[in-house]
């Protein structure tokens, strides 16, 4: 160690950077998210070669690595099964929703794989296993939050 060094007393500081960005989400995403505003229907695609079902729809199979074209769309039900979740019940700023609210691994009818959105009511009877319907805001703007949350179907 250079001998300067030792007298230099280590400074240490501590916070947050706020780091703005946009991205495209491409095609595939792009159809998916207009779908969602335009028509409230879920789409998702399916891989020509291993016929698994993706929503959010992929350009690429994550099981088999084929490319996805685009004569693969399925329309999905609004329905699913919740196959896990956790119920946040502290706000944070950069969360989507007010606590207590849930996380969900939602399997759609239809699809053969779960994508995460929000449970807002019923989080008191939440379990996996339960079924919930997407729950669509009035005022759409091309965005996964176009989809409020997921309501509970069953007591």
């Amino acid at each position: 160690m250079a001998a300067w060094l030792q007298d230099v007393e280590d400074l240490t500081l501590k916070g947050q950077i706020n780091v703005p960005y946009t991205w495209s989400v491409g095609e595939v995403g792009s159809r998916f998210l207009v779908a969602l505003r335009d028509e409230e229907k879920i789409l998702g695609n399916r891989c020509p070669s291993c016929n698994t079902v993706y929503v959010p729809p992929r350009k690429n199979c994550g099981s088999c690595f084929k490319d996805i074209d685009d004569n693969q769309w399925a329309e999905l039900g609004p329905e699913g099964v919740v196959t896990a979740f956790t119920i946040v019940r502290y706000d944070y700023p950069l969360q989507p929703a007010k606590a207590p609210f849930a996380y969900a691994i939602i399997k759609l009818d239809g699809a053969d794989v779960g994508f995460v959105h929000l449970i807002r009511q019923g989080l008191e009877k939440l379990r996996n296993g339960v079924r919930v319907k997407a729950l669509f805001k009035e005022e759409r703007t091309g965005h996964i939050l176009d989809i409020d949350s997921f309501v509970l179907l069953e007591a």
